[in-house]
């Protein structure tokens, strides 16, 4: 059984991130009102049906429907809501995000010296590598825990467009750190239990919801930016049993079993029709097949570039027609707010389809308590900002980085033993990485804990960081200081992968070798260590290290994903022996030798 690990110290990071906070909560900062329909102080909303919480969601809905004009509709079809002031509907924006913890991407969410950082959990690749549901749900818990404290001082909405469940194919995708990984079951069940985290507004709750998630990209999506083919003209050509047995089991799953309240569809086409246009995808698959009880949402601006880009329909006005009556009903960008009056004025599309759609968007904002008015005063209304980033919270999102790390080699290396090593070299440029930890659609952490300073609470160390960058390339490789580092050390431990400038939306990887000259660095320390030399893969998709694999020389090898601001302390965790590390790769190992084609 593995032992108690040691505490680690807050660093100075930490010290700075609580400072503000406690400056807030002594009075120092305003908190800021959080956006509602439905003010029970004006006495004129309450005669509104749509105010009524007695009735159910679709009445309340329907009732607010038939308030509206066409050009209020339209309004209502895409991510940034417009105020309403004759109704006391104020301006709402859709797009927030929380793939491993609140996010400042999508401008539905900040932070501010109220709340200054979030917990950042490590992402979904490593996560899942745990093959643990009640982990998932857990962690759902808290990210939709701090999603409404920050919402109730006005730092935050309600509808949060995570998680993204695309199968992770081929190893190449720069996006693959976002997802479960490659395999349909872990994906499904990975889906359910995040989406049930975030929904779950307790028992008697009803339909109400904590917060709304989204189960994206829909469907067949992994590719971004690879030797010129770019997600926005991709054509998915997908037989229909890869279709039912690979892509689709994970959002079937999402929807339900997971009950999530919303899909994104991708930008991508399937087998020549645009995701965002195919009526036999979205209104015959998730909501008629699955009973999908939420919105379906565009990517941003899935509708526009399956015009301007894909050249899909002749005018703006078929776009929006074609899009609509397919079965979408919010659009992140702004293309159906300028076309969509226009397509109904043309006889392209009739103004019971925007009904439909913004019917759809209403009930989910009703079930989220948006219209019931003051958040506060409603059910998680005490959630503030001392409930975000606490010291469980922050817990949690080591253990999370615990349980995913992967053993992949260990001659008898492993565990290291405090007592027996009296100097530690770390090296490698990612040996103290704080921001690479946390990877994209990131938050504010709570504190960074990195690698040298996880070790560095165990034993003494020395630290090179043996490349001036992770690319690795020309003049930046510092092999005589790393290589003396190791021959001067008890053990080593070189730390090494990519970054978000290797991997990550838009970018995709063209070699499944470590990143510039990175593979001579690893082989120069492990030949000059003096003691065993541990490698450790910091990265979200799968590399060759077939060379260090079979090297006499590297006696551990461990893959970290990107583990979240606990990472650090995670890594000191399995390195020492506080924690067992799972052997579960969430990719297949692929040799450079022999790439996947598209």
């Amino acid at each position: 059984m593995a032992a108690a690990a040691p505490p680690f110290p807050a660093s100075a990071a930490a010290a700075l991130l609580l400072l503000p906070l406690l400056l807030c909560l002594s009075g120092g900062c305003n908190a800021q009102t959080p956006v509602f329909a439905c003010d029970a102080s004006n006495a004129t909303l309450a005669a509104y049906g749509f105010c009524n919480r007695s009735a159910t969601a679709a009445a309340r809905a329907a009732d607010l429907v038939s308030r509206l004009t066409l050009a209020e509709k339209v309004g209502f079809l895409v991510d940034k809501q417009a105020a309403l002031p004759r109704l006391g509907i104020p301006a709402y924006e859709w797009w927030s995000e929380a793939l491993h913890g609140v996010s400042y991407v999508g401008p539905g969410t900040r932070f501010s010296p109220l709340v200054p950082g979030a917990t950042s959990f490590p992402q979904p690749i490593l996560t899942a590598a745990s093959f643990n549901a009640t982990l998932f749900r857990a962690i759902g818990e808290v990210v939709s825990n701090e999603a409404r404290a920050m919402h109730n001082v006005g730092l935050a909405g309600l509808t949060f467009w995570s998680p993204n469940i695309n199968i992770f194919r081929d190893p190449r995708w720069g996006r693959g750190q976002e997802t479960p990984g490659e395999d349909p079951l872990l994906t499904s069940k990975y889906a359910v239990g995040y989406v049930t985290g975030l929904q779950d507004a307790g028992s008697g709750a009803g339909d109400s919801l904590k917060v709304a998630a989204c189960c994206k990209h829909y469907t067949a999506y992994d590719v971004d930016n690879w030797k010129g083919v770019e997600r926005y003209t991709f054509n998915a050509v997908v037989s229909q049993q890869d279709l039912d047995d690979t892509f689709q089991p994970p959002f079937k799953s999402c929807v339900v079993d997971g009950n999530v309240a919303s899909v994104m569809c991708s930008y991508n086409q399937v087998n020549g029709t645009p995701t965002c246009a195919d009526k036999d995808l979205l209104s015959g698959v998730i909501r008629g097949d699955w009973k999908l009880n939420g919105y379906i949402s565009s990517d941003c601006d899935s509708v526009d570039v399956l015009y301007n880009n894909q050249h899909y329909t002749k005018t703006p006005e078929d776009a929006a027609a074609i899009s609509i009556k397919a079965g979408l009903d919010l659009n992140c960008g702004n293309f159906l707010a300028q076309h969509t009056v226009a397509a109904v004025q043309a006889g392209k599309l009739s103004e019971s389809d925007v009904d439909r759609a913004i019917t759809n968007n209403f009930i989910t904002l009703m079930r989220l308590g948006f219209f019931d008015g003051d958040p506060r005063e409603l059910p998680f209304g005490s959630l503030g900002p001392s409930d975000v980033c606490t010291s469980s919270n922050q817990e949690l999102a080591r253990e999370a980085a615990r349980q995913g790390i992967v053993l992949l080699k260990n001659n008898g290396a492993l565990p290291l033993s405090t007592k027996s090593i009296k100097s530690m070299a770390v090296i490698g440029p990612n040996a103290n990485a704080s921001f690479t930890m946390i990877g994209n659609y990131e938050g504010t952490p709570c504190k960074y804990t990195t690698p040298l300073q996880g070790l560095g609470a165990n034993v003494a160390t020395v630290y090179q960081p043996g490349c001036t960058n992770v690319g690795c390339s020309g003049n930046s490789l510092q092999l005589d200081a790393a290589t003396k580092a190791a021959a001067s050390a008890d053990v080593t431990v070189l730390i090494v992968g990519a970054d978000q400038s290797i991997e990550r939306e838009s970018l995709d990887r063209t070699s499944l070798l470590l990143p510039g000259q990175q593979p001579q660095l690893v082989s120069a320390v492990a030949n000059a260590s003096s003691g065993p030399c541990i490698l450790v893969i910091m990265s979200g998709g799968p590399f060759d290290i077939s060379f260090a694999k079979s090297s006499d020389k590297i006696a551990a090898i461990l893959w970290v994903g990107y583990p979240g601001e606990a990472g650090g302390a995670a890594i000191a965790d399995v390195l020492f022996g506080y924690h067992n590390p799972s052997n579960r790769c969430r990719c297949r190992g692929t040799p450079s030798r022999s790439p996947r084609s598209r």
